[in-house]
């Protein structure tokens, strides 16, 4: 039996790609300007990793700075905590 081979790309879904706004919080460390989940995302650890706010002796966490302090609403999180924090500051 041959099987047949997958020659169409995978597209992302509408949804996920759709432009949301960020709350003044998460704007404070993105910018006010409407983005994709992935993009904001991708702003968050551009931000994280420009100021070195990973933790050194615990690479998954990140240590909240001024700006991120009232984003995460305390001094450290997981980086699996951040994906929730972040999406209830999307609308």
């Amino acid at each position: 039996m041959a099987t047949a081979t997958k020659t169409a790309t995978r597209k992302p879904s509408a949804a996920f790609m759709k432009p949301l706004t960020p709350s003044t919080t998460l704007a404070a460390v993105i910018g006010t300007q409407p983005l994709p989940r992935t993009e904001v995302t991708k702003k968050i650890w551009e931000y994280i990793k420009k100021h070195d706010l990973q933790d050194p002796a615990n690479r998954r966490n990140i240590n909240a700075d001024a700006k991120l302090r009232p984003l995460f609403g305390k001094e450290q999180v997981s980086m699996f905590e951040l994906t929730k924090i972040v999406s209830g500051h999307l609308s």
